[in-house]
Formats: C-alpha cells, sequence, structure tokens
C-alpha cells in the first residue's frame, strides 16, 4: 500500500505528471506557459508549488477540467493511486449528437427530383452548430 503524503510541497508540473492529468512532464510545463493552466483562479508557471487544498483548472483537447489537491506526488505512480490524490470538480460534459448522412443503395441510379427535394427538407430542418437562432 502506496502512503499518499498530504504536507509539503510539489512543483505544479511534476504533480500534473504524477498524477496523469498529463502524459509527460514537458507536456505539463508546455500547458502552463501556454496558458492553459491555473492554479486557484490565476496563471501560473511549470515551477509553482501546489499544497494540498489547491484548485487547479486544466484546459486540455478543448475542455476544461477541475481538480482540487487532496495529496502530493512527485513521482509517477499507478492510476488508481494517483486517482486518490485529487477530488475531480468538473461538470459532465454535453453530448453532442451528429445526424447520420443519408445513403442511398449501390445500383438505385441518380436521385429522382421527390429524392432531392426531401433531402433538401432534411437539410434545411437540421440545426448545426453554426447556425444563429
Amino acid at each position: 500500500m502506496v502512503e499518499i503524503p498530504t504536507s509539503g510541497k510539489v512543483r505544479l508540473d511534476a504533480w500534473l505528471w504524477s498524477v496523469r492529468i498529463y502524459k509527460t512532464r514537458s507536456a505539463a510545463t508546455t500547458a502552463c506557459r501556454a496558458g492553459h493552466v491555473r492554479l486557484n483562479g490565476e496563471p501560473v508557471k511549470a515551477s509553482q508549488t501546489v499544497v494540498t487544498g489547491d484548485r487547479i483548472r486544466v484546459r486540455k483537447d478543448g475542455f476544461d477540467r477541475d481538480v482540487e489537491v487532496t495529496g502530493l506526488l512527485s513521482k509517477r505512480v499507478s492510476a488508481p493511486v494517483a486517482a486518490k490524490c485529487y477530488l475531480d470538480h468538473t461538470p459532465p460534459r454535453e453530448r453532442v449528437v451528429i445526424p447520420q448522412v443519408p445513403v442511398r443503395d449501390r445500383g438505385t441510379g441518380r436521385p429522382t427530383k421527390k429524392d432531392r427535394r426531401e433531402m433538401d427538407h432534411l437539410r434545411s430542418s437540421w440545426q448545426g452548430p453554426d447556425t444563429e437562432l
């Protein structure tokens, strides 16, 4: 059983790497430099120290992830142990439904005028993500 320390200080980039939010420590450092990581609401450098109770917001893959530090790690550990070192306060993601593209059977020939009207009706009735209401 691995004992998780809760006192002391750890570098932010090392902590993000050790709890498996980023695959490499250099990726965590790059994210800090780019401004994708905030510590208690403020942009930070990778060398900033993290203590228990800090809130970290990470922007990764187009989504924000909000975590609270509950344990300090400076070395990479297994995923179950790493999951015990933070509380995830991230709200659930919205499900995006992508409509299926209509496919015509092979060998049916060109669409008739009636088929084209139905396809145009389907295209005009769908409210895409780029359309404004």
